[in-house]
């Protein structure tokens, strides 16, 4: 069986490329490079022990996507592939929109055209908008997104459901993700972004090593247990065994399902920076900054559907996720070099 991660040499790509192959999947790669690098792909091959085919294109550009889809004989098609910041895409709205759309549609076009039906899109909890409650339920209609970012996500979904209905033979899961952090445990692949920190962790990690001085927390007066946001933090390995779990589930059903992936469990950053200070024995300075546009105040997942319908739940516990997250950037404190 034959998987395309589109957009598969970023964070959540390469982990995923590496629980595929070990439940026998053979996969491949396409990606532009533009917020990832060739050297992880090369570490996911020491990995998994075998060479993986990568192709350099932008998954919008049809004619390459098509020839990739020809010579390769896709089965499952596994959607990353996209702008993902929730900070930048306030700022640069215009080309989330432009990116995110255009690579999804093009994916639906190309595989129409050549026979492939089974589709997992990389989607996220901020489809659900500023929640009126918690914790967050697939059954809930998706609220007012707070940011460009999660827009994107909400349109692809409402695409996706489209297709489907107009195309009975079309299986789509949609996944949707809640806070993924932690590395691989062996510390050779892991978050890697390009300049400041979008995400908390990776932040975190830098300070850690000394690559930032200090970490910035936006926002201290939220209505939450310390007036800093609330998470659902979900270990990466739990998260790209999840899309495994995906994967096999729309080989034998049609239609679309809507699933969380997440813990159920909630921390505040500042709980978090504590943590990771406690678990690792390493100082984390910081201060609060203001509220950052597109951040809503808490955000946790009922997760029992994907338990129900996939047979996943997390496994990985907050002392992995810190454990793991310090050991890749120690090991690699300047991320990835440069290929």
């Amino acid at each position: 069986m034959k998987v395309l991660l589109a957009g598969g040499a970023g964070y959540i790509g390469t982990h995923t490329a590496v629980e595929m192959a070990a439940a026998g999947y053979d996969v491949v790669i396409a990606d532009n490079f533009y917020n990832s690098k060739p050297e992880a792909v090369r570490r996911v091959e020491a990995l998994v022990g075998k060479k993986i085919p990568c192709y350099l294109l932008d998954v919008a550009n049809k004619k390459q996507l098509s020839e990739v889809f020809e010579k390769e004989k896709i089965d499952v098609v596994v959607h990353f592939a996209g702008l993902k910041a929730v900070g930048e895409s306030t700022r640069i709205p215009v080309a989330y929109y432009r990116n995110n759309l255009d690579t999804t549609l093009t994916l639906l076009e190309v595989m129409q055209e050549q026979g492939c039906r089974r589709l997992i899109f990389s989607s996220s909890a901020t489809v659900y908008g500023e929640p009126e409650k918690l914790p967050l339920v697939e059954t809930m209609k998706p609220g007012f997104c707070a940011s460009p970012y999660g827009w994107t996500k909400w349109m692809i979904e409402q695409i996706l459901r489209d297709a489907c209905k107009a195309e009975p033979d079309l299986s789509v899961v949609l996944l949707r993700y809640f806070n993924p952090i932690g590395a691989h445990e062996s510390g050779t692949i892991g978050e890697d972004p390009q300049g400041i920190p979008n995400n908390l962790f990776p932040y975190i990690a830098q300070v850690a090593v000394g690559k930032r001085p200090k970490l910035s927390i936006f926002g201290n007066d939220y209505p939450t247990k310390d007036g800093t946001c609330v998470r659902d933090y979900i270990h990466v390995v739990d998260l790209a065994k999840g899309h495994v779990k995906a994967a096999a589930y729309a080989m034998e059903h049609d239609g679309l399902e809507t699933i969380n992936l997440g813990t159920g469990v909630g921390y505040s950053v500042l709980e978090m920076v504590q943590a990771f200070e406690r678990i690792n024995g390493v100082p984390i300075p910081f201060e609060f900054a203001p509220r950052r546009p597109g951040d809503v105040p808490e955000c946790y997942a009922d997760a029992s559907k994907a338990k129900e319908l996939l047979g996943w739940e997390a496994e990985k516990t907050l002392e992995d996720m810190c454990r793991d997250t310090y050991r890749w950037q120690s090991m690699n404190p300047q991320g990835y070099p440069e290929s």
